[in-house]
Order: structure tokens, then sequence, then C-alpha cells
């Protein structure tokens, strides 16, 4: 397994613990990371994105979308299989088993909303910076020291 050092990128950093746990977990490639159900993420605006994913053969009641912690789990888990039972196929290419599927979301997206149409989950998400993460300006205050050796104040 290939190991890198991020101790040059940590050096410069406050508060990123959690930096390092998310890249090798990337590296090692979780078994949960398969290909099923396929997706995208889209970049729909500046502060916009979208999950799409294929659900072909589920419906709404079969889905489960929930937001912990900062993980958004969309899960899906077929129903009907009463109904396939009844049914003979010569081939199934349609897959309708049970997955789950773990997005992990920065602090500042918020799910906006979730629809499902022709087989097609849509989720929109939104990035909301919270007004004391916004860039500020820092105004740099004269030092007393500076102010007692020209004798008046600022």
């Amino acid at each position: 397994m290939r190991s890198f050092d991020l101790s040059p990128l940590l050096r410069s950093t406050i508060g990123f613990d959690e930096f390092n746990r998310l890249f090798e977990t990337a590296l090692r490639g979780d078994a949960s990371d398969v290909a099923y159900p396929p997706y995208n993420i889209e970049k729909v605006s500046e502060d916009a994105y979208r999950i799409s994913m294929a659900a072909a053969g589920f419906s709404e009641n079969d889905l489960d979308i929930t937001l912990q912690d900062g993980v958004l789990v969309i899960s899906g888990k077929a129903q009907a299989e009463d109904e396939d039972k009844a049914r003979n196929y010569l081939y199934r290419g349609i897959a309708r088993r049970a997955f789950e599927r773990r997005f992990r979301l920065a602090d500042t997206i918020k799910v906006v909303s979730a629809t499902f149409e022709n087989g097609l989950l849509n989720i929109d998400l939104k990035r909301e910076v919270p007004e004391h993460m916004k860039p500020r300006k820092i105004e740099i205050a004269k030092s007393a020291t500076a102010t007692a050796l020209t004798g008046r104040a600022a």
C-alpha cells in the first residue's frame, strides 16, 4: 500500500485533523465503493451541486435518504420480491439489489431537495457560507509602545 506524507500540507493548517483520515479512506478504497448504482456529481452553479443516481427498478418507497453528522446516506432496498417470484425472467439486466452510498458533505453544504423521476434520483445541494466563515479584514491596532514613543494617541 502506498503511503503519503501529509506533514508539509498539515504544517500550515489548523483544525484539519479529519482531513488525514479522509485522505487515507480514499486511498484504501473501501469495499462499499463499488459501481452500483451509478451516479453523477454535477456542479450546477457556483454554489449549487446535484447528485444524480440511477435507481432503475426502484420506487420512491424503496429509497431512503438520511443526513447525519455531515454524511449523506442514500440506500435502496426493493420491497416487492413476491411480485418478482411470479415472473419468469429469461434475462435480468436491471439489478434491484440493495445498496447504500455515502457522501461526506462539507459543513457549508446543505441538502435542498430530492426528487425521483423516471428512475433517476436527484439530490440538490447548496453551499451556504455562514457570515462568521466569510473573509473579513482584520485591522491592525497601534501598539501601546508605539503610542508612548510618539506621544499621541491613534
